[in-house]
């Protein structure tokens, strides 16, 4: 079961700045997207990633901020989360400075949960959302590859079906660096750019 929550709701939606989830199936290269396109990037200060908290070990590929499960909790019952969800297995939070940043304008960059898509378009003014995908055998292959113990059955990861109803589709097979050009075109502009 997967528990998704937006850690405050308000009348009010927050912004003007753009919050730009980053989502797509196990496998998909979101980590290697998103990290690669903060490089191109790092020396504009309107863009910010968002680290997220979680009670697994982070791989090489992900800027995770690992905590217990106890630590988990207690951030969350103080309400240090902006959004938080549970999946495989595992506590996931975006730390509520986004929303700050967000105020100011600048456009946070997060790797989420499909499934807190629809609380975060209720939250915030400017969301667009990216999907990440490709075929299922390279998913397959790339789980494999990262040899992730968290991961569980390669079969269950590929074959999972979430609704995203993404903003913008980047199928991410070939060049990764074309890719993350294209997800920072997104980033910067909340579409591709012709």
């Amino acid at each position: 079961m997967t528990d998704i929550a937006v850690a405050e709701q308000t009348t009010k939606l927050i912004g003007p700045g753009r919050l730009v989830l980053v989502v797509g199936p196990s496998g998909a290269g979101k980590d290697t997207l998103i990290n690669a396109a903060r490089t191109l990037c790092a020396d504009d200060p309107a863009i910010v990633f968002a680290r997220r908290v979680v009670t697994r070990e982070a791989s090489a590929a992900e800027d995770n901020l690992q905590v217990t499960p106890d630590d988990f909790s207690r951030l969350e019952a103080a309400g240090d989360f902006a959004l938080h969800w549970r999946a495989h297995g595992h506590a996931y939070g975006l730390p509520r400075g986004l929303d700050d940043d967000i105020r100011a304008g600048r456009t946070v960059v997060a790797n989420v949960s499909r499934m807190v898509i629809d609380p975060a378009r209720s939250a915030y003014a400017n969301v667009v959302v990216v999907l990440i995908t490709a075929p299922a055998e390279v998913l397959a292959a790339r789980i494999a590859a990262r040899a992730r113990a968290s991961d569980g059955s390669i079969t269950d990861r590929v074959g999972r079906s979430v609704a995203a109803h993404p903003d913008v589709t980047i199928s991410n097979v070939g060049d990764p660096i074309a890719h993350a050009r294209d997800l920072l075109e997104i980033i910067r502009h909340g579409r591709p750019q012709p």
